[in-house]
């Protein structure tokens, strides 16, 4: 069985923790786990108890997956940052990769109330307390920054500040952060646009629906550089208030919440999830809007 301080071997390569130099993902002063982590007796490596099925680890997440979180909408490939943030946890908790099984779950779906089928979902979940009330999170493997993308020629493409924005028609995905971010950051004086996935925003993008749509940035630079034609980033929103970050989704009371929790704090604090971040995801060319 593989031991949870074992080293982690993403993609068959080993990661060489000790050459990065870039800040882990979420700094410790900023972290806010939803349940303490468990003691070592209390998750036993790769038998955990209360796990949907007996001798493996059961992940959800969307269908499709996107990339950089995904690789070619395959979860199980251990390609893309939470793909392989997901395995990194899997193998710090005892599970090797073929006890891993992936279940397909919608977003609004695995952040409902009521009983899961899946031990935790992985799917850009902004912890809030809002979302506290129906299900756990892990501790927060992810900062996040909320990005106004739009297409060359649009009459936003060039804004600098939040102003200029005001004006614009906007849209996002429905019940994320990046759509409370266009209402409760941008403040626009046309009603912003919902759509129910990504994909729908950015075909409104294309075709010129909307003047420009907010997302996460990893997605921001995926987006503008592979699925848009003249993508462009505008620039990242102010950050306000506690950081926003990504956390693991857990059912409510779940017995593993602790354990999933212990599992991301150490992959932060051993520099792994600096690692993958550096690996999978780009942070340069958003300016800041002010």
């Amino acid at each position: 069985m593989v031991s949870r301080f074992t080293p982690i071997l993403i993609g068959g390569a080993a990661l060489a923790l000790a050459s990065v130099t870039a800040c882990s993902p979420v700094e410790d002063d900023t972290t806010t786990s939803a349940s303490p982590s468990a003691s070592v007796d209390a998750c036993p490596s790769g038998a955990l108890g209360g796990t949907v099925a007996a001798g493996k680890l059961t992940i959800g997440t969307d269908n499709p997956a996107y990339e950089p979180w995904f690789k070619d909408n395959k979860p199980a490939s251990g390609d893309g940052f939470e793909s392989a943030v997901a395995y990194a946890v899997a193998q710090r908790l005892g599970y090797t990769k073929d006890q891993v099984a992936w279940t397909s779950v919608t977003f609004n779906n695995a952040i409902a109330p009521g009983p899961k089928t899946f031990d935790f979902d992985i799917n850009q979940f902004s912890i809030t307390d809002e979302r506290k009330q129906a299900v756990d999170f892990s501790s927060p493997y992810y900062l996040v920054r909320q990005t106004v993308i739009t297409t060359k020629g649009s009459k936003i493409a060039n804004a600098k500040t939040l102003a200029e924005l005001a004006g614009a028609k906007l849209g996002a995905q429905v019940g994320t952060t990046s759509y409370q971010a266009v209402t409760d950051i941008i403040k626009p004086t046309t009603k912003p646009s919902v759509f129910n996935t990504n994909d729908d925003a950015k075909a409104a993008l294309a075709n010129g629906t909307v003047d420009g749509i907010v997302v996460d940035l990893p997605t921001a630079f995926y987006m503008t550089a592979a699925d848009l034609k003249d993508g462009v980033i505008v620039g990242q929103l102010p950050q306000v208030g506690v950081p926003e970050q990504f956390g693991l989704v857990l059912d409510k009371g779940s017995k593993l919440t602790g354990c999933v929790s212990g599992a991301v704090d150490q992959l932060r604090q051993d520099g792994t999830l600096a690692v993958l971040e550096k690996t999978w995801l780009s942070d340069s060319g958003a300016p800041e809007l002010k």
